[in-house]
């Protein structure tokens, strides 16, 4: 009787663990999803930001061009900083760390 049911328990456990890591695999996933909206999100930002600044007219001459060099260098400039807070978040770790 002990046997069968530490049997039974085992096979609770086990389903468990299945379970969670089902539920792993779920919030994996959605955390990837949830960072390629933030993605998205910057990179419409980034656009609205440069549009905006083309319709107040501080260039009232821009060409399409020009303000897609502009909104590209603005995403440039967001992702470096971003990298820089990332970097400088990780020594700051290293630095508590040791």
């Amino acid at each position: 009787q002990n046997e069968k049911e530490l049997q039974d328990v085992v096979k609770r456990q086990e389903e468990k663990l299945l379970q969670l890591i089902d539920k792993s695999g779920e919030v994996t996933r959605l955390k990837g999803e949830v960072s390629q909206l933030q993605r998205s999100l910057q990179r419409a930002e980034t656009e609205a930001k440069v549009l905006w600044e083309e319709l107040r007219g501080q260039e009232p001459k821009a060409d399409a061009a020009g303000v897609q060099e502009r909104v590209l260098l603005r995403q440039e400039v967001d992702k470096l900083r971003l990298l820089l807070l990332e970097k400088e978040e990780e020594s700051s770790r290293l630095s508590s760390k040791y």
